[in-house]
């Protein structure tokens, strides 16, 4: 047991550890994407297994290259991967489905590739897994699906190559994996287990594998193994000080491993956790300082860590901002009285910000000043483990951050000058829907190569004006007839002028800044430039309304105009911290309120406007959920309330766990709410009719992100089951998701499948 004794600051004549420096993980995508091309030139059967791993290879040397290179001190390895880390500890410890085949008895890479690459996109007769947000973040994971017949063994070594491969180049590195606790409680109880079994049963089962693993690290040469447990920071994770305790007594008994790092971010984890680490067998405790400032108060309410070092997360891993390094030297000052040992880090892996400043030339002085992307926060980090160890030196001066103002006060009127009936709808709205089932897409189609390099000549000067936006009125044309064949009810325009559903409107958004390079993984291969939010948000003319209208002139049908709601332009953006997020929502649901009516004054007669991360950004702790639900509902019904009662308005929400907010789609008063759920297996569906919904309901009848087309058979059975749990009269039928990333064969088969198993269950309705 570590001593709990209050600690006392060293004095001037005490001698102390020096303060080190680290990062919990690192982008892995590759400054140029490298890793998007090799992996969708594998699955295309383009390249071979033996060169998809020799293009990964040289991006973990490149990682740990570029780590030293900015004098980060302790190197962590293992935070590669080839499409999600939440996978790669399934398949370690052979957590997988039965519907996929065994792996083969003799090492075939090319097997083994197959398998996990089914794993999260699926393959004939095996629906991939389950795909969600991690925590509130834009990155998805895949859900493990476990029962009591589950049996976890080790049957991988990927953080043991991967360690070995970093000492072969020289790198001494310290592992890092999903926690034991963050993985049973994040996974799902398989179809065939029995009511009320959980995950977490498993646990004594899965720490006998992490074990095995610890074991094998460090004979492998492994001096301290990281174990990210951010399931710390939710209630769920908070209510389980058992749990914790288990955890930390079982591994940390072993005599046969390396130290243990046990790592949480997202928030703070309390009280009751922190005593539980710090009087376990632990070496030490990473903990998240930024997210919400409850970090430190904790920290000194138990008195410190004792003997248990502190990886102290004072650099910001989720935004782009500038460190203040006079505060954050003054906040370590503290903590150097509350451990015996620190070590300075993020508050999470860099996972979440673009890779490097650097390559961004064209953003305006005054911002650039204020931003720092991976690269730059790793040498924050170094900096201030020097600071701390060697005293304020020359570097350490003139490191604040600046504070420009970029403040509109036109905007600012406008939204002082609103009333309470500017957030409310009419409640005796006409029905969305003249029939059972009516058929419809969200809203973008496949984003050919053709398109893409268009656009990327167009950016360039090389392509004129009139001549894109030919191409894009011939796409428009293509999408259009297309959906008419297939006999769609309520059409769709294609987005082919859209690059991204935030980016598009960030560009022509005033306080928006976007980025040329500044990518980040949004899942496996899918890789998004989220932009900046730096100051007042407003709309200086229409964005959509053109593309919009002429795709309603070219159909009698009716067609859906398409926006970005406030909160997701919020949640995939590097969002402004010198005010409230709801003020900054607001000045986004103004903006969009404006687009609203012009597209009405267009002829629009369906306005959707999707909020696919409006689950996404609840906060972790329940507490914090009606202050969040207040604001976010209410920009949403402030950039829609300005529309006319006829006009039918939309929203899109998908891959999120949305069971707990169901009160907050309602408060957002959609006629019609499209959502993920074929993965999920309709659950949300299930808890809308439980509670009686009586809008407009549209669920997800196949899963966009698999290359799977699925049978009218499969997709009839999707409808069905909704139909068993919400009135048919409200039901919508729609694909998972936006249809950009698919190709037009396998979008037309599923599009005619779709239409066909609505017509077959709508006859059975009214027959």
């Amino acid at each position: 047991m570590n001593p709990t004794p209050r600690p006392q600051a060293a004095s001037s004549g005490e001698s102390r550890p020096p303060v080190r420096s680290t990062v919990h993980g690192y982008p892995r995508i590759g400054p140029r994407r490298e890793l998007k091309r090799a992996s969708e030139s594998y699955w295309r059967g383009d390249t071979s297994a033996r060169e998809l791993d020799e293009v990964a290879a040289d991006l973990r040397l490149g990682v740990y290259a570029q780590l030293r290179e900015a004098g980060v001190d302790d190197i962590p390895s293992n935070t590669f991967s080839h499409y999600d880390h939440v996978l790669d500890t399934a398949v370690m410890f052979d957590l997988v489905p039965s519907r996929f085949a065994p792996p083969a008895a003799a090492r075939d890479r090319d097997e083994e590739l197959r398998r996990y690459f089914a794993l999260a996109r699926g393959e004939r007769g095996a629906p991939p897994l389950e795909m969600t947000k991690w925590f509130d973040t834009n990155y998805h994971y895949l859900v493990p699906e476990l029962s009591p017949s589950t049996r976890p063994r080790l049957v991988g070594d990927k953080p043991v190559a991967e360690f070995r491969e970093a000492a072969r180049a020289g790198f001494h590195t310290r592992p890092v994996l999903v926690g034991p606790l963050t993985f049973l409680l994040l996974a799902k109880a398989a179809d065939d287990a029995p009511e009320g079994w959980e995950p977490i049963e498993l646990l004594d089962q899965l720490l006998d594998a992490y074990a095995q693993l610890l074991s094998r690290l460090r004979e492998a040469g492994a001096t301290e193994v990281q174990l990210d447990e951010p399931v710390l920071a939710t209630d769920e994770g908070r209510a389980a000080p058992d749990h914790l305790e288990r955890v930390c007594q079982r591994l940390g008994s072993l005599t046969d491993r390396p130290a243990l790092l046990l790592c949480t971010y997202f928030g703070s984890v309390g009280a009751d956790a922190l005593r539980v680490l710090k009087e376990s067998p632990v070496e030490a405790v990473g903990l998240d300082l930024v997210t919400d400032g409850e970090g430190v108060d904790d920290l000194v309410r138990v008195c410190g860590l004792g003997a248990t070092r502190l990886v102290a997360g004072v650099v910001d891993g989720r935004n782009v901002w500038r460190t203040d390094v006079p505060a954050a030297v003054a906040t370590l000052g503290t903590l150097l009285a509350l451990a015996d040992e620190l070590t300075v880090s993020t508050s999470c892996p860099l996972l979440h910000v673009p890779l490097d400043l650097a390559a961004e030339t064209s953003l305006e002085p005054r911002l650039r000043e204020a931003l720092a992307f991976a690269r730059q926060k790793a040498e924050e980090v170094a900096l201030l483990g020097r600071v701390l160890s060697e005293g304020a030196g020359g570097e350490y001066a003139g490191k604040g951050v600046p504070a420009p103002s970029f403040t509109d006060a036109r905007v600012r009127a406008r939204l002082d000058a609103l009333g309470p009936r500017a957030y409310e709808r009419p409640r005796d709205r006409p029905a969305p829907a003249d029939k059972p089932l009516t058929t419809t897409t969200i809203g973008s189609f496949p984003q050919t190569a053709e398109l893409r390099r268009a656009r990327a000549a167009h950016r360039r000067g090389e392509l004129d004006g009139e001549a894109y936006e030919r191409l894009l009125r011939e796409e428009i044309d293509r999408v259009i007839a297309l959906q008419e064949d297939v006999g769609l009810d309520v059409l769709v325009h294609g987005e082919p002028e859209r690059n991204d559903m935030v980016q598009y409107f960030a560009e022509q958004l005033e306080g928006y800044a976007t980025t040329e390079h500044g990518w980040v993984q949004s899942y496996g291969s899918r890789c998004v430039r989220p932009p900046i939010l730096f100051g007042d948000v407003s709309r200086p003319g229409p964005m959509t309304v053109g593309w919009t209208a002429y795709a309603q002139s070219r159909t009698g049908k009716p067609v859906k105009g398409m926006l970005t709601g406030p909160v997701t332009m919020l949640a995939w953006s590097f969002v402004r911290t010198d005010q409230p997020l709801a003020e900054t929502a607001r000045q986004v649901g103004l903006a969009l309120r404006d687009e609203a009516a012009d597209l009405e004054r267009a002829g629009i007669r369906h306005i959707q406007v999707d909020e696919a991360a409006l689950r996404e950004l609840l906060p972790l702790r329940r507490e914090r959920h009606p202050e969040y639900l207040e604001w976010a509902v209410s920009s949403f019904r402030l950039a829609t309330s300005g529309v006319s009662p006829s006009t039918t308005i939309h929203t899109h929400m998908c891959y999120s766990e949305f069971g707990t907010i169901v009160d907050g789609i309602e408060a957002l008063d959609a006629d019609v709410t499209s959502v993920e759920a074929a993965r999920s297996r309709m659950e949300l569906v299930r808890d809308l009719g439980d509670r009686g919904y009586r809008r407009g309901i549209g669920p997800g009848v196949y899963d966009i992100h698999s290359p799977r087309v699925p049978s009218v058979a499969e997709i009839e059975a999707a409808l069905r089951l909704a139909a068993a749990h919400v009135d048919p009269a409200h039901l919508w039928v729609n694909p998972d998701c936006g249809l950009k990333t698919r190709g037009y064969a396998e979008v037309g088969q599923a599009l005619r499948n779709m239409v066909e198993a609505a017509r077959r269950v709508r006859a059975d309705l009214t027959g």
